[in-house]
């Protein structure tokens, strides 16, 4: 990281240790996360992999889309638990570092520890769900495979908003699923 910061005036790594100096909280973003979040950051996409890194420690990635419709890393950070102040302390870490730029929305997989921080750092932004987690939800809970392939639709049609308006109140009705 010392030698990331030598080469790139911009590149920001803002850490905490523990008592025992063992370190706790990691973030990072470099000169070209900053410009992209300057430029394409009104939406962010915070998610957590899971404990997937030989360190079982959760690994968070700020990442939105270009003007080309690519995926962009804003920054970066790993941490030792995912507790709301944990959430907090990263979350104000990447304000700080892209110089308070404020966000329109924040997309998640809805965990309450990250919700939490989400609204205390970010009250104004629109938290969503991402539609991988929401689609993973009605696969579980629906066991309708029609009514499945109906909301779907809904999620990944490209629907304009009239036009999933018309398609979800088509689905409400045929499966008679008011007030559910």
């Amino acid at each position: 990281m010392n030698a990331k910061a030598i080469a790139d005036s911009e590149f920001v790594c803002m850490f905490i240790v523990d008592e025992e100096n063992r370190l706790t909280n990691l973030f990072w973003r470099d000169s070209q996360s900053l410009h992209n979040y300057c430029c394409f950051g009104d939406v962010l996409i915070f998610d957590s992999t899971y404990k997937t890194n030989v360190y079982d420690k959760p690994l968070v990635v700020f990442v939105g889309v270009n003007n080309h419709n690519a995926t962009t890393v804003f920054g970066c950070a790993f941490f030792v638990d995912e507790t709301a102040d944990t959430y907090r302390w990263v979350l104000r870490t990447f304000l700080t570092s892209v110089k308070d730029k404020k966000l329109i929305s924040i997309i998640t997989n809805g965990d309450e520890a990250m919700r939490a921080g989400i609204d205390e750092v970010f009250p104004d932004a629109h938290h969503r769900l991402c539609s991988w987690h929401i689609m993973r939800n009605v696969n579980s809970n629906v066991n309708n495979p029609e009514i499945v392939r109906e909301f779907s639709y809904c999620v990944h049609g490209g629907l304009t908003p009239v036009a999933f308006e018309q398609h979800w109140q088509h689905m409400i009705d045929t499966y008679d699923l008011k007030g559910d």
